[in-house]
This record gives structure tokens, sequence and C-alpha cells, in this order.
């Protein structure tokens, strides 16, 4: 593995939430969603990733595979997929039928991420699941029994119509060490959520890395990094439009229900010192600047972490704002 690698070396990639914001409704949420996209595909980013989030008020994203063909039939090469669908809210067949149309429709361009938390509260997962049996312990076997649907040989009376014998890559994500060893075991790509748990991002990278084992999937290990990046043409303006994502933390953190809220001149004023403790805790590796500051700080991200690939992430309550972030993003790491 390269000690040294430039961030036009690897690939660049975008998590997509849907972000509901104040004042605007889901339907624009889609049409955002779509036009990022589209921008994100001109701009070479290599795929283009929604995630399960259920019951909450800024994320549009919760039926994950329905948005994920709405921006596959609106996009013609960009790769498409989940990061992640929440599988033990699911039935694995379920799942290997949505994702075997996806690949049906999208052939070549549709991954599948998976991850095995909930993806909300535990009063949601119970309306999820219907059941208290699953939680996410169970991970490991609904996996298999996912793959095995996959599969050309699967010996089942039971099969996945689409799905049976396409290659869908799938992929493990997580926050801590359970699905970094367990994607490590399997052979498997692996996705840290860097972006909300930044403490843990090193030690599972490690473990990942120690406990891959080469399969038919991968002959090397292949890590990618979420990161929350806000470009902006200033470091002054980035730092205003980041306060965006800090509040949606802080409302997390309280149990406040709002929609994606607008910038603030200085977030300081709204939390107290603990909770600055917990937004540094949980978005510490998150990027805010100008073009040579987001380079500068992705460069050495990407040093700590050695990724083959970052997912960036970018909650900008301005529809306009957020393109162009993602536009500066492409401008300083592919060219």
């Amino acid at each position: 593995m390269s000690e040294h690698k430039q961030l036009s070396d690897i690939k660049l990639s975008v998590l997509d939430l849907s972000p509901i914001v104040k004042g605007g409704t889901v339907s624009d949420s889609y049409k955002n969603t779509l036009e990022l996209a589209q921008h994100a595909e001109k701009w070479g980013y290599h795929r283009y990733w929604m995630a399960e989030h259920h019951n909450m008020p800024f994320i549009g994203s919760s039926a994950t595979s329905v948005l994920i063909g709405h921006v596959a039939g609106g996009t013609s090469k960009i790769r498409v997929g989940s990061g992640g669908i929440m599988l033990p809210n699911h039935s694995p067949l379920i799942i290997a039928e949505q994702f075997g149309t996806l690949e049906t429709l999208y052939p070549g361009r549709i991954d599948l991420g998976l991850g095995r938390a909930p993806g909300t509260d535990q009063l949601t997962a119970h309306a999820l699941r219907r059941h208290t049996g699953s939680d996410g312990h169970d991970f490991p076997q609904l996996l298999d029994e996912l793959r095995s649907y996959f599969s050309d040989v699967n010996g089942k009376r039971v099969r996945a119509i689409p799905g049976q014998g396409l290659n869908v890559p799938i992929w493990l994500l997580g926050s801590s060490g359970f699905s970094a060893q367990l994607a490590g075991q399997l052979g498997l790509p692996f996705a840290f959520a860097s972006h909300f748990s930044p403490d843990n991002t090193l030690p599972a990278l490690d473990l990942y890395r120690r406990s891959f084992q080469p399969s038919e999937a991968l002959e090397e290990p292949y890590a990618m990094v979420g990161v929350n990046v806000v470009a902006a043409e200033t470091d002054d303006e980035a730092e205003y439009l980041g306060t965006t994502i800090q509040q949606q933390f802080l409302n997390l953190v309280r149990n406040t229900e709002l929609p994606l809220q607008p910038p603030v001149e200085n977030i300081d004023n709204f939390v107290t010192e603990h909770e600055k403790m917990l937004l540094q805790q949980q978005l510490g590796s998150s990027i805010f600047g100008g073009a040579a500051t987001v380079k500068q700080k992705m460069q050495e991200f990407l040093d700590e972490t050695q990724a083959d690939e970052m997912m960036v992430n970018a909650q900008i309550y301005d529809h306009a704002k957020r393109l162009r972030s993602f536009e500066i993003v492409s401008e300083i790491t592919m060219n």
C-alpha cells in the first residue's frame, strides 16, 4: 500500500441524504437530489449513494431503493447505490429482489451497501421490523442469506427473481469494529462512517485490513471513508455554511425534530460547553473551508487513513451553495 497517495490517485464519491430543508418540501429534495447526481456525474464523481433513515424530518431518503432507481434513471454512467440499506429492517429476499431489479434496469451501475443499525430510534425500529428479535446481532446470518439469493447455485426452492446470478457488489458499512472485521473476513469492500464517528476511523480501518481474506469479490482490501466537506469561496463562508450540519447534530442530541436549518453567524451562541464537546467528538473530521483549506485537510485525512476512496457528505441548506461545494471539491481533487 502506497504511503503517499494523492487525492488525484483515489476515487471520489457522493453521499446524499436528500435533505429536507426548512421552508422546502420533500418533492424539492428529490429534484435537488437528481440535479446533484447529474452534476456529480459531469464533474467526475465515481458513485452516488443514498442512505436509509427513518422518522427523521431532515432526511428524505427513507425508501432508499426507490430513490436509487430515480437517480439511476436520470443519469447515464455514475454508479448508484445505498450507503446503506439497514439489512435487519428487511427480509433479505426483498432486498435481493429490489437490487436485482435495479441491476437489471441499470446493469453494471448498482452498489448494495449494507448496515446493521436500524437507522432510526428504537420505537421506529419496532414499527419497521414488527418484532424485537433483530437488534443487529444476526446481521452475519442475514448477510449470508442475502448473498445466497444472488448466487447462481443457491439450491434453494425460494429464489430471488430477478437477483439470482446477478453481480451486485456488496459493501459493508460501519461506524465501529464489528462490520470492519466481518468485511475483512468475507473479503468484501468496507465503507467507514468517519463523517459521524471520527474517533473510531483508524482502529476500524486497521481491523479491516488485518482481518482481510482474499475472496471472489476482492483480492486486496478496499476501504472507503465518509467525510463531511463544506467547500465555499472563502474559509469564512464555509464555516458559516457548516453551521447547518452542526445544528442538525445538535437537534439530534436534543431530540428536537426539525428540518435542515439555515446557517447561523456564530454557532457558539447556540451551544453549551458540553454540546461543543459532543460536536467535536461526532464531527471532528469534518472539513470546512475554501479550496486551498479543503485540499490540504482532505490530503491530511487521506494521509491518515490511506483510504482507497472518499465519499463526501455535504448537508448544506442552500441548494446552489451545495452544488458549488461539490464542484469545488471536484476541481481541487480530480484535476
